[in-house]
């Protein structure tokens, strides 16, 4: 970063991170037309994230892992052997290369992982579900207890520590007996007594096994990685947040939970929500400034249509997501909202960022209502439905894609992508979309 980048103006930091996504300096490329072929991606982006008319509209598919089952395989093989991984997804980009992605396994996580944590918030093939499951279970429940907000407020790290991880991985059950880390001050020998037990013991070596087989995973993906760039499609550095209200209601007091807490301890939740808030500050902009990343992704869950009333919307879940996106902006990332579900009574009250801070990414939301809330300031992608690609024919991909295309593309700021992910993809309906971007989407300079 910039050494003088504390006294730049938030757009100068973007203007910063921009450049350096659109640099090619240092990179490897296949030929020279690769190189101009990866520039004009990335310029592409660029223009549509800033909300203005690129060369013509782009288009982004999570395929997920099909390439997994277009070779004969399932999720359950390349979760766990990195070589079949690596046939799949390199007989895929192989073959199609009329996309404009080029496939990488980075969200296909390596399943051993999670068995040596023994991970209890997660079902997956094989551990929780059948082999042939064709996904990840979110498994629902209260990892923290209505009654503990005060130890979350009160010390957050020790909590986590000593409180939630025990409880969220089978492997570090034995941390319930460790002392907090700020009990020492001085002559520290007996504050690590913990650590003469086995079960803590075993819980430090199972860190060390997962650093290994994270390192190992982590080759076969930077591969893939190293080859997009090479083949001329651009890889999105960035970190993946959520909004505090989906960080307390997913993963610590559950749906159940956090729905009980907005009526019989509103101030307290709003206090969890303010210390989950200041520490999905720090995480993003630590891990943007580290890493050069130009963009956060949040999946927001809990704050659809429906979910809550808009008066909760206002009270529980907007405020704190705000000044997360507020904190966000003012360090030049560019923030991106995947609406899961329908976001269509949320729209007039969400476009409030300066133009081209935003980047929003509809599922079900009507994206004609989201185009005219938000299209003078906000990028938008979306939604071509999975179950579309899934049952529909080439024919009515493209002419849905044309119809998406008609109505966001004016103006600029549009991305064509799916709704959600696409696990097993119909490939010639995924082609329409593509080719329905290059035939309707080019725009006339």
């Amino acid at each position: 970063m910039d050494e003088n980048w504390s006294k730049l103006t938030f757009e100068e930091k973007r203007q910063q991170r921009y450049a350096l996504f659109l640099s090619t300096e240092g990179l490897k490329f296949d030929s020279k037309e690769a190189e101009q072929a990866y520039k004009r991606r990335t310029q592409r982006l660029v223009d549509v994230y800033q909300v203005k008319e690129p060369d013509r509209v782009p288009v982004s598919v999570s395929i997920g892992v099909t390439p997994a089952y277009l070779d004969g395989m399932d999720f359950h093989t390349v979760m766990y052997d990195y070589e079949k991984l690596k046939q799949a997804w390199n007989k895929f980009n192989l073959e199609y290369t009329d996309l404009d992605s080029f496939a990488t396994p980075f969200m296909l996580l390596p399943a051993k992982v999670y068995d040596i944590l023994d991970y209890k918030l997660y079902a997956w093939p094989g551990h929780g579900l059948p082999t042939s499951a064709t996904g990840i279970q979110f498994v629902e429940g209260e990892y923290m207890k209505a009654e503990e907000y005060d130890a979350l407020i009160k010390n957050p790290s020790d909590f986590w520590q000593r409180v939630y991880m025990p409880r969220i991985f089978g492997a570090f059950d034995s941390w319930q007996t460790l002392n907090p880390w700020t009990n020492i001050i001085e002559l520290p020998t007996m504050y690590f007594m913990a650590y003469t037990r086995p079960d803590v013991q075993e819980s430090l070596q199972r860190l060390i096994d997962v650093g290994k087989e994270l390192a190992r995973w982590q080759q076969v993906v930077g591969e893939f990685a190293m080859k997009s760039i090479a083949a001329g499609f651009p890889g999105m550095r960035g970190s993946f947040a959520k909004a505090p209200f989906d960080v307390i209601g997913d993963t610590l007091r559950g749906t159940q939970g956090i729905m009980f807490d907005m009526f019989r301890q509103p101030d307290k939740l709003l206090e969890g929500i303010e210390v989950i808030t200041t520490l999905m500050i720090d995480s993003i902009i630590n891990s943007a400034n580290a890493s050069g990343g130009m963009m956060a992704m949040f999946p927001l869950h809990k704050g659809a249509d429906g979910w809550m009333s808009d008066k909760q919307f206002d009270t529980f879940y907007w405020p704190s997501l705000k000044k997360v996106i507020q904190a966000c902006i003012d360090e030049g990332i560019l923030v991106s909202l995947f609406a899961e579900g329908s976001y269509n009574t949320r729209l007039s009250s969400v476009n409030e960022f300066p133009k081209g801070a935003v980047h929003w990414m509809f599922d079900k939301t009507d994206m004609a209502k989201a185009k005219k809330a938000l299209g003078d300031k906000c990028s938008i992608s979306g939604n071509v439905p999975t179950s579309l690609l899934m049952t529909g024919t080439p024919a009515q991909v493209k002419e849905h894609c044309r119809k998406l295309i008609e109505i966001c593309a004016p103006g600029g700021g549009y991305i064509l992508s799916s709704g959600a992910g696409v696990d097993n993809a119909n490939m010639e309906n995924v082609r329409a979309m593509v080719e329905a971007a290059k035939e309707y989407g080019v725009y006339r300079k």
